[in-house]
């Protein structure tokens, strides 16, 4: 394998390949379980609140078209005794912005722990920069309320306009994170330390990754201790005490496990023309064909000037050429069982493009020369 071939593949950007080195066979590697599964009920949840961000350099939102803003301010200054007539005041706000607040809860988490709040811009405020979150309750899928949100607003990104409507802006000034800015309130209850019996789902299900799985563990804490349920969940019988529970757990999720082979799989992205080929895609025998057909129609109107004293009008006459090239083609072959090296060698020694390849890959899959599986996304 020599240096122009390798650049070619990757200046071309027609393969991307998901192997450390062509032309060798993968060498075995163990990963630990941790890497490889998740314990069912151990995981975050989402909250999200509704809030106000002020102190505002006008650039918050224009209660003309964002009535919203000015309804909540009213609420909440009535809860401060402060209170606006109904009629005859419209206040005009404009270093006040109505924002929606999110974020995750992490497993485990107990009242007084802080997490990271993100505050984003629902009205039309222009930039939440440098404003003030003031205390906005955080709900569940459930309704409860689990974290308190308050703090300042840190913007990353920069925006600014002219009178006469020019206007520069660098990446998202109307949305912001608060680092710590809420407060946990409430904790979910975890089935982690309610139950004996504690379920691994695999990230990836594998039949064969799911019975090694259950074979370390076996292996280190007796037979029968772990069973697969399917390809995808392995059943573990914890220990009675849950005080053993964690440091059980950590020596599991710390054993090593050799996953089993990926499938032969081809990705193929419509969109951006990137194509990912697995180590293990194989063809069989088979010849293709590869050229191209271009068509390039030209437009040059000509302008038909009538004669002195004719009456006539100017007009525009179309002139149209269309002409029609077609290159070489070109046929390469691929012999019976044909590794990835070999597919990619043929592909960039033909000069295809990305759409011509996902177009050879479609046709060998149709053939039942192509052993993989083939995703379009």
């Amino acid at each position: 394998m020599n240096a122009l071939w390798r650049s070619r593949i990757f200046v071309a950007g027609i393969v991307a390949v998901a192997v450390s080195s062509l032309g060798f066979a993968p060498t075995a590697h163990a990963d630990k379980i941790r890497d490889l599964v998740q314990v069912a009920g151990v995981r975050s949840n989402q909250l999200v609140g509704y809030g106000l961000v002020v102190g505002l350099d006008g650039t918050g939102d224009q209660t003309t078209q964002a009535p919203f803003t000015t309804q909540s301010l009213e609420n909440m200054l009535k809860q401060f005794g402060v209170s606006i007539p109904s009629t005859g005041i419209q206040p005009q706000l404009k270093d006040v912005a109505a924002v929606t607040i999110t974020a995750d809860l992490p497993p485990f988490a107990k009242p007084g722990q802080t997490i990271d709040v993100t505050v984003a811009s629902i009205g039309n405020a222009k930039s939440i920069r440098g404003g003030e979150l003031l205390m906005a309750p955080l709900h569940g899928a459930d309704g409860n309320v689990y974290a308190v949100a308050q703090g300042s607003v840190v913007v990353g990104g920069v925006s600014a306009s002219g009178k006469s409507g020019s206007s520069v802006q660098i990446n998202i000034s109307a949305s912001g994170r608060i680092p710590n800015g809420a407060s946990v309130e409430r904790s979910v209850p975890s089935p982690f330390s309610s139950s004996h019996d504690l379920v691994l789902n695999l990230n990836a299900e594998d039949f064969v990754t799911a019975n090694r799985i259950v074979d370390a563990i076996n292996h280190l804490y007796g037979a029968g201790t772990a069973h697969a349920m399917d390809g995808g969940s392995v059943a573990v019988r914890g220990p009675v005490d849950p005080s053993e529970k964690v440091a059980w757990l950590g020596a599991i999720e710390s054993l090593d496990v050799q996953p089993g082979d990926a499938p032969a799989r081809v990705i193929v992205n419509s969109r951006t023309g990137t194509v990912v080929i697995g180590s293990d895609v194989r063809v069989s025998a088979a010849a293709v064909a590869h050229g191209s057909i271009q068509v390039t129609i030209s437009e040059q109107p000509q302008v038909s000037q009538p004669g002195p004293f004719s009456n006539g009008q100017t007009t525009v006459v179309p002139n149209s050429s269309v002409s029609i090239n077609q290159t070489g083609g070109h046929m390469f072959k691929f012999g019976p069982g044909a590794s990835l090296d070999s597919i990619v060698r043929a592909v960039n020694q033909v000069g295809a493009s990305p759409t011509d390849l996902i177009s050879i890959l479609e046709a060998l899959k149709q053939a039942g020369a192509l052993h993989a599986d083939l995703v379009v996304i």
